[in-house]
């Protein structure tokens, strides 16, 4: 922010900025005043009252004050002081000071750090109990009434950042405390467990269970010992002070610190690239989480998800792989024996070598992961081009983004998000189309909720089920099954034909105009309406409300992608964008969600059968050429075969064997049946994993690798953010880094690789690589953050095409695109269409959420999503066990009925794990092998079944396959924050140092 003039604080001269909070200036300047309810990302909530300065004269809050030009400030005067006094003492009159033998005693709790602050000896008003008992139904974190100072931080973070709208304050109460859904327990709430209102706890009344009893030197006590010691403390209080006492639990923090470990990593979950240090503490038996507390991530600050703060359990989990495996064939059935590291290493490179020299080296293949860093997926295609010699290399991207990847390439240049989600909150207008963000992307979600909350954002949801987005859209679209392309190219032309296109940006900036808008002449509002079924009103509706936005920002997901024409309709979307000049400026762009932690950085690193790191293409002699130089070999010249075509190539008999680290190939690829029988088809199979996944079972070698908590690395999130992660355990048993093991692996074959740290790799990857030419690891130093392309000079780009779009000429193109119909489309024998996709609490399969006992208690197996009416037509109901049966395969699994669905399109999961390591029914064993005809990301989405009622067998009624205790179930209660309004009007409130009285009831503090 500029500097536009300054005030006068205690008597020294302070620059301000535009529309700066007093509160914010005063800490900006070094200057100590106490503040328990302000959190700089809650922005003023003026519950504590702790912060009174005097202004012009006059007492007031300076969280609550906007500081303006020419103002004079005093935070140290007599009535100031004396306020803040007040203030605080309110506030321990609700808390009870028993830090020394507290786990929230670790140097950042704000009571006890104020009451230290102040110089606080005694209480003038006594501390009081409140009549409520301590809530421990959630699975993660418990609520304490009686520690409890109402400052409101929690809700104000539920309300208005998070926006799940489940806390509030019962300001009118005799006994106030903070409410879940009006007074539900927490744990049968519309709580999502996202961890915000812990995170922003100013105390220990709202803790995550994991440190309870294991944070302090003291806390493991017993209760009742706990209780003796507290009661010891507070008997010798009245004449001994706080100043002694807290002297002793100083000691006692400082103390912690020699066992707490705190480590900065990134997500392992979706692609929003939240950050945050993680709290451990380790022994000689056993290594323990203590807590996630974010803060500094570029992405999330005090965000997360249920995943991202309690979905850890998985790392210490007694199923992970920690020793190699070996098949051993037997005529009564295979099994596995452990072996050691180099037993293993020695098979898979004679194997390889003697496929290669029978075969040539296209018989082998390699498939990176999308969970693991970028420097591991840059080795992975290096060992397969430049060890073995074949371009036959893919990852999961193929499965979901490249679609929107090649939309984008046809149109603006660049593969990837054109801003960052800082722009998608400055966007006038947000538009969603086939994503379920606030369950797929929930910290991306929290920042379009509070925009569409507090800021007048428009919202423009298009999806075939009602979720959470669709319910707050101010415009919800439920069209067809694969008709989006229809309705964008129909909006697009009507922009075109009443005069609202932005004429002056495309004749600057977009090449083909006229053939785009003549591709656009069968799009009428009659043939849109009669394919999609949407209104001509409703689609004229959106026409003008994206045309007339103040900046347009486009969200989508896999409800565009994994569609047969996934490409065109990411492509229509891109140019829709163009043609309302909704590119090159804040708050506008595409943002197609990436759905995995690292799919973005695993596609940019190489790990793809065309193109190398930075999408160099693999058949450009010059691209190639330097590469060779590099890595001192000869490269094949030709783009070798995608995961689709891999399968196929198998079943053809043309690959013999497959490396594959850290993918479910086997549950998530389409028509998992024809995959599963491919893979029991190859010679010789290596998978690379945390757990013996469903993949493994046809493996001839199985190498146990580490999780990202074991390792250290860069991912890169959706909006291109590149960022560090460092290790906080050592590998789990013998298992090891998958950088590590690939180095194993192609060093058995001869590479001589010396790579000894992540950094060294990413020092090759930036000398090979425009893209990324000015990334290194003290650039991305603890939270600091790149977002590609990056220069040599360390320069990014947050926001892309500020000055050109990324083709020769620098201007972008429109792309015509047909529309052609869906394949697998429901007929008089599959008459159902079925749709699939996350759920909040599990991610994917369910390989790591599964194993974290409290996300399995929230969402304990898969299900069907089935609509009212259709439920009432076939005489089902919740926990109905039903057969579903495609053209590919069938499952059987429980009824969910829910009115997220309508009419006759059913919605499954992915999360396929009923228990930790036991695989469920999985939806892809419907679906077909039908793929988008540009990048062969297969149509997911285009599943039709026909749906048997099974017979209920037991003799009581079916129970729900969802749990009461899901937050679905639960009744939010919207407000607008804190709403601290409320408080300030019951009758014993009045604000501190408004009366004479207030300057003589003062807290007593020591003379020096």
């Amino acid at each position: 922010m500029a500097t536009t003039s300054s005030i006068l604080l205690n008597g020294k001269t302070v620059s301000i900025h535009e529309s700066e909070l007093l509160i914010a200036v005063i800490n900006r300047a070094g200057v100590l005043l106490p503040q328990v309810c302000y959190h700089p990302q809650l922005g003023p909530i003026q519950s504590c009252d702790t912060c009174m300065v005097e202004v012009d004269g006059k007492l007031g809050r300076a969280c609550g004050t906007t500081a303006s030009a020419g103002m004079t400030v005093t935070t140290e005067s007599n009535r100031a002081g004396a306020a803040q006094r007040e203030a605080f003492d309110r506030i321990l009159g609700n808390h009870m000071l028993y830090c020394t033998v507290c786990d929230n005693n670790n140097g950042n709790c704000t009571i006890h750090n104020t009451t230290a602050e102040l110089k606080v000896e005694h209480q003038a008003i006594p501390y009081r109990t409140k009549p409520y008992e301590v809530d421990m139904s959630n699975p993660f974190y418990r609520y304490d009434p009686d520690q409890c100072i109402l400052c409101g931080r929690c809700v104000q973070a539920c309300q208005n950042v998070q926006v799940n709208e489940t806390l509030s304050i019962n300001w009118e109460s005799d006994h106030p405390r903070v409410l879940w859904d009006g007074g539900q327990p927490i744990g049968e709430s519309s709580c999502v467990s996202c961890g915000h209102c812990v995170t922003v706890c100013p105390c220990n009344a709202l803790m995550e269970k994991t440190m309870l009893g294991r944070a302090g030197y003291f806390t493991s006590l017993p209760k009742h010992t706990l209780n003796e010691m507290i009661d010891i403390v507070k008997g010798i209080e009245p004449e001994m002070g706080y100043g002694a006492i807290l002297q002793v639990s100083e000691i006692e923090s400082k103390m912690r610190e020699s066992r707490i470990k705190k480590t900065k990593t990134v997500c392992t979950y979706c692609g929003v690239g939240c950050s945050y240090d993680l709290w451990t503490e380790e022994s000689k038996t056993e290594r323990h989480i203590l807590k996630v507390e974010p803060a500094h991530g570029a992405a999330n600050g005090i965000s997360t998800c249920i995943k991202g703060k309690f979905g850890w359990e998985y790392v210490n989990s007694p199923d992970r792989l920690t020793k190699p495996l070996i098949r051993e064939r037997h005529s009564e059935g295979d099994v596995f024996r452990e072996a050691s590291w180099d037993e293993a290493l020695t098979l898979v490179a004679r194997k390889f070598t003697e496929i290669k020299q029978a075969h040539g080296p296209d018989a082998l293949a390699f498939i990176s992961s999308s969970k693991c860093t970028n420097e591991e997926s840059y080795l992975m295609q290096k060992l397969a081009r430049a060890i073995i010699g074949t371009n036959n290399m893919d990852n999961c991207s193929r499965y979901c983004q490249a679609p929107a990847t090649m939309g984008l390439f046809r149109t603006v240049g660049y593969g990837g998000d054109s801003g960052s989600i800082s722009d998608i909150e400055q966007a006038g207008l947000v538009l969603i189309i086939g994503s379920n963000t606030a369950e797929s992307h929930p910290v991306l979600a929290t920042r379009v909720k509070s925009s569409h909350k507090l800021k007048g954002q428009k919202l423009i949801v298009s999806d075939l089920r009602e979720h959470e987005m669709a319910r707050r859209a101010d415009v919800f679209l439920h069209p067809r099954p694969g008709t989006d392309l229809i309705w964008l190219s129909a909006v697009t032309r009507y922009i075109f034909d009443k005069g609202l296109a932005k004429t002056e940006f495309i004749k600057k900036w977009v090449n083909d105009a006229e053939a785009y808008w003549k591709s656009l002449e069968p799009f009428t509002l009659a043939f849109a309406s009669e394919r999609t079924g949407l209104p001509e009103e409703t689609i004229k509706k959106v026409a003008h409300m994206i045309a007339e936005a103040d900046g347009v920002c486009v969200l989508w997901a896999m409800g565009v992608t994994q569609h047969s024409m996934g490409s065109d309709t990411s492509t229509a979307i891109s140019n829709m964008l163009l043609a309302t000049g909704n590119y090159m400026r804040p708050g506008t762009g595409s943002y197609p969600l990436r759905g995995h932690n690292n799919v973005q950085g695993a596609s940019d690193h190489g790990a793809m059968p065309n193109y190398y790191t930075g999408y160099q293409k693999v058949d450009d002699p010059e691209v190639r050429t330097k590469f060779e130089k590099r890595w001192r070999v000869t490269l094949p010249p030709k783009p070798g075969l995608d995961n689709h075509q891999m399968i196929d190539a198998i079943h053809d008999g043309k690959l013999k064997s497959m490396y594959i680290f850290g993918e479910e190939i086997s549950l998530v690829d389409s028509n998992a049946n024809h995959v599963a029988s491919a893979l029991s088809k190859l010679e010789f199979m290596v998978a690379q994993d945390i757990f013996f996944s469903d993949s493994c079972r046809f493996a001839d070698v199985i190498l146990p690798a580490s999780p990202s908590l074991e390792k250290e690395g860069t991912f890169t999130s959706t909006e291109r953010r590149i960022q560090r992660l460092y290790q906080v355990f050592e590998p789990l048993g013998e298992s090891r880094p998958d950088w590590k093991i690939i180095i194993d692996v192609a060093n058995r074959l001869g590479a001589g690789w010396t790579y000894t740290h992540p950094s060294e790799i990413y020092e090759e990857i930036a000398a090979l690589t425009p893209l990324m030419a000015g990334v290194t690891y003290e650039r991305l130093e603890g939270y600091k953050t790149l977002q590609w392309p990056v220069a040599a000079d360390g320069s990014d780009q947050p926001l892309l095409y500020t000055k050109e779009f990324k083709f020769p000429d620098g201007k972008a193109r429109f792309y015509p695109v047909p529309w052609t119909e869906p394949t697998d489309q429901p007929d008089a024998e599959y008459d159902l269409h079925l749709n699939n996709g996350r759920l909040l609490e599990h991610f994917h399969e369910g390989n790591m959420t599964y194993r974290t006992e409290g996300i399995r208690e929230k969402t304990p197996c898969t299900f069907v999503e089935i609509s009212p009416a259709l439920a009432a037509e076939r005489e089902i109901e919740s926990g109905t066990w039903v057969q579903l049966t495609s053209r590919y395969g069938q499952v059987r699994v429980q009824a969910l009925v829910t009115d997220r669905v309508h009419d006759k399109e059913l919605y499954m999961p992915m999360n396929s794990m009923s228990t930790a390591g036991k695989v469920d029914e999985a939806v892809n064993r419907l679906t077909s092998s039908h793929t988008d005809k540009a990048t062969h990301t297969p149509a997911y989405k285009e599943t039709s079944v026909r749906m048997k009622v099974l017979p209920n067998t037991d003799e009581v009624a079916p129970v729900s396959p969802l749990p009461r205790t899901n937050s679905r179930f639960g009744h939010p209660t919207p407000q607008a924050g804190v709403e601290v309004n409320r408080k300030w009007k019951r009758s014993d409130y009045r604000m501190p140092g408004s009366e004479p009285v207030d300057q003589l009831v003062q807290i007593q503090t020591k003379t020096k």
